[in-house]
């Protein structure tokens, strides 16, 4: 999957239907800087308008991802290297969500503790140590929820006993036990309450 080859597709596509970046923006409900950059091979589209997208440039889904036209009777050996690409960027993407999560928790857990520290310890008014502790406890608040937010949508949980792969509520994830990414939960496939390992693929 070359993203210069898409964009170029994109922008070809773009002009037979005689469409500029801000109508084509407009109609998508994004901006034509975002336009902009697809076509010059600096992002993807997002996922949720790939649909919207293709309709609109009169493409399959398979020809945007293959940056080309498409003959039918190469079509299926096409859709199946571009959906092993798609595979393989989703599992490089999640990895990297996974680290980012690491930094988040532990950045906002440091925070909260020196911000602790310095109110508990040092001398000042009592009102400016209510601010640090309550400044402190929205920053480990914000950052542990959305450390686990990714955590819950990066990858998948997977079921010791029946190995079903699955992405879990937010809830499940919150209120679950765990040790590191592995959470006792349960299945939706075999509704078994067990340890569920966090993968990747």
């Amino acid at each position: 999957m070359n993203q210069i080859e898409i964009g170029k597709f994109i922008s070809s596509k773009r002009k037979e239907k005689g469409l500029t970046q801000s109508l084509l923006a407009e109609k998508l409900g994004v901006s034509d800087r975002a336009v902009s950059k697809w076509e010059n091979g600096i992002s993807m589209p997002d996922y949720s308008i790939i649909t919207n997208l293709c309709e609109i440039l009169d493409i399959s889904i398979n020809e945007l991802f293959s940056g080309k036209t498409i003959d039918k009777k190469d079509s299926e050996k096409v859709l199946e290297e571009n959906l092993l690409e798609m595979t393989r960027l989703k599992e490089e993407k999640d990895k990297e969500l996974l680290r980012l999560e690491y930094v988040i928790g532990f950045t906002s857990s440091i925070t909260f503790l020196i911000l602790i520290y310095v109110a508990s310890y040092i001398e000042m008014e009592i009102i400016l140590r209510i601010i640090l502790i309550v400044i402190g406890s929205v920053i480990f608040a914000f950052g542990i929820s959305n450390a686990l937010k990714i955590e819950q949508t990066a990858g998948y949980y997977e079921c010791s006993k029946c190995h079903h792969k699955y992405i879990p509520t937010y809830s499940s994830v919150l209120w679950s036990r765990h040790m590191g990414r592995t959470r006792k939960m349960r299945c939706p496939n075999c509704n078994k309450k067990c340890w569920h390992k966090k993968v990747i693929r």
